[in-house]
């Protein structure tokens, strides 16, 4: 094996607000030589999520946080160029985990391959892989929503969103999309087949959002928080569920939001109405459900039942600006840098 060298990004100091590039370093080392049941990767597509922006703090959390010198974690899709296992063959394309780096050494046991006739290798980052899991494994779980019940979702646009609005209707349900702007809210009724779609930054949203919820809000599936949250909770029916999988509007935030303490209006709602509200991370759906999801929603993708959006920006050295538009709403579907080809 040749010295192979990796260029990648490591996180340099833990972001106040808003990640700066001050945050983050770029630099070149080399990889360690291949062990037994190794192989070694280039990346071709990297995968960008909002819960990176949790990894990259020293809070308390579902997972550590990355350590300060380390380089960021992330999904990714990669070719292999060379193996130490049986399993895997040179050009190979893979789902792993190498983070933001162009290439990594990895276990060959925490690798999928991928069947590229299927699908395009970039929806394993996606609407295939782990944001899609999201979607099927939090709204049927949890949020098992039923034929004639409806069903809205913030961030509707983005890849949990939008497979959430798509999983819904397969399932009966009426589908509500919130999203940030006209474009996007013109995708999830032309696009994406959504019931109906409303622009958060209206005016009006409160109003939109009762008129397209006349009987009210049974299955509310979080991705944002904030002022979305306000407005969706007064509407929503006794016994209604509402899956947490994220609080977006609130990762940059420094300090908490002025005004009064609502938690006891929120708890009283919870009492009154019968709610379950069930915060999630969909590893603990994985063993259970990951093979109906990749049966199912592969199915799906190929009858174009399931349809989905990407967000791809070009070359590894524009993964910080990539980053900081998804967390500001400015991306549209699912984020990812396309490294090599």
């Amino acid at each position: 094996m040749t010295t192979q060298t990796t260029r990648r990004i490591v996180l340099a100091a833990r972001p106040h607000g808003e990640p700066t590039d001050d945050d983050f370093r770029f630099e070149e080392v080399e990889l360690p030589d291949l062990s037994d049941g190794q192989v070694l990767l280039q990346t071709l597509d990297l995968s960008l999520d909002p819960y990176m922006r949790g990894r990259m703090s020293a809070a308390k959390s579902y997972a550590a946080p990355v350590e300060i010198g380390d380089p960021m974690v992330g999904a990714t899709v990669s070719r292999v160029l060379e193996s130490r296992d049986p399993s895997f063959s040179e050009g190979d394309v893979v789902l792993g985990y190498g983070g933001w780096q162009t290439h990594s050494v990895e276990s060959a046991k925490h690798l999928r391959r991928l069947d590229t006739s299927v699908a395009p290798a970039s929806t394993a980052l996606g609407v295939l892989g782990m944001p899609g899991f999201t979607a099927y494994s939090g709204l049927l779980t949890i949020g098992n929503p039923q034929p004639g019940e409806t069903v809205v979702v913030a961030a509707a646009v983005g890849p949990v969103g939008s497979a959430v609005g798509q999983i819904a209707k397969l399932k009966g349900a009426r589908a509500v999309g919130i999203a940030g702007g006209p474009e996007k809210v013109a995708h999830l009724r032309d696009e994406f087949g959504f019931d109906a779609a409303i622009d958060h930054r209206a005016d009006d949203f409160t109003d939109q959002l009762a008129a397209a919820t006349p009987d009210g809000i049974d299955v509310y599936f979080e991705n944002v928080g904030g002022a979305v949250f306000d407005a969706v909770l007064p509407r929503m029916n006794t016994y209604g569920r509402i899956p947490v999988c994220g609080l977006v509007a609130n990762y940059n935030r420094t300090s908490l939001p002025e005004g009064p303490d609502r938690s006891g209006a929120l708890m009283g709602q919870i009492l009154t109405r019968s709610l379950t509200v069930r915060g999630f991370i969909q590893t603990e759906f994985v063993a259970t459900q990951q093979e109906s999801f990749l049966r199912e929603a592969t199915q799906w993708v190929a009858d174009g039942k399931l349809k989905y959006v990407e967000d791809v920006t070009d070359g590894f050295e524009n993964t910080l600006d990539a980053f900081r538009a998804m967390l500001a709403g400015r991306s549209f579907g699912k984020t990812v840098v396309h490294v090599a080809d």
